[in-house]
């Protein structure tokens, strides 16, 4: 339980460089992904984190320069699939539209998501012929007659 408040602390106390980047990310403004904040992947609380493409973003302050725990950290988070990204605050604060763009490159180049699997029976879809869904249909004439 202690994890889940140290998160809750940390969402609403973000540095301002957590809180500016958060601004250009939040509302899937970049490449339509969505990113949450102080995020837990046990035993670790990280900084932003988009699930679905599995990339977690870390904004550093000075006590990280010559940390080996980060390190430990990033070989832990890879082994779990994600990909960790790392910036300094004062390159977060000093040059934002180039963060966004390198998060951007990132995105592009990761893989995409595995498609949702098929449900049984999908491939054999059969249709009435002339129908058409119905939210293409038009009138009468088109498909099914309208209610």
């Amino acid at each position: 339980m202690e994890d889940g408040t140290n998160a809750r602390n940390m969402r609403n106390n973000p540095t301002e460089a957590e809180a500016r980047l958060w601004q250009a990310l939040g509302a899937r403004k970049v490449g339509g992904v969505r990113f949450n904040r102080q995020v837990r992947i046990k035993p670790y609380i990280c900084d932003l984190v988009a699930r679905t493409p599995k990339l977690i973003i870390e904004v550093d302050g000075g006590q990280h320069a010559d940390s080996g725990d980060d390190v430990t950290r990033t070989r832990y988070l890879e082994a779990k699939g994600y990909r960790v990204i790392r910036f300094w605050n004062n390159e977060v604060l000093g040059n934002l539209e180039g963060v966004v763009a390198m998060i951007e490159r990132v995105l592009a180049a990761l893989p995409s998501p595995s498609p949702s699997r098929k449900r049984k029976g999908s491939d054999k879809i059969e249709r009435w012929p002339g129908a058409l869904p119905s939210r293409l249909r038009e009138g009468p004439e088109e498909g099914f007659a309208a209610k």
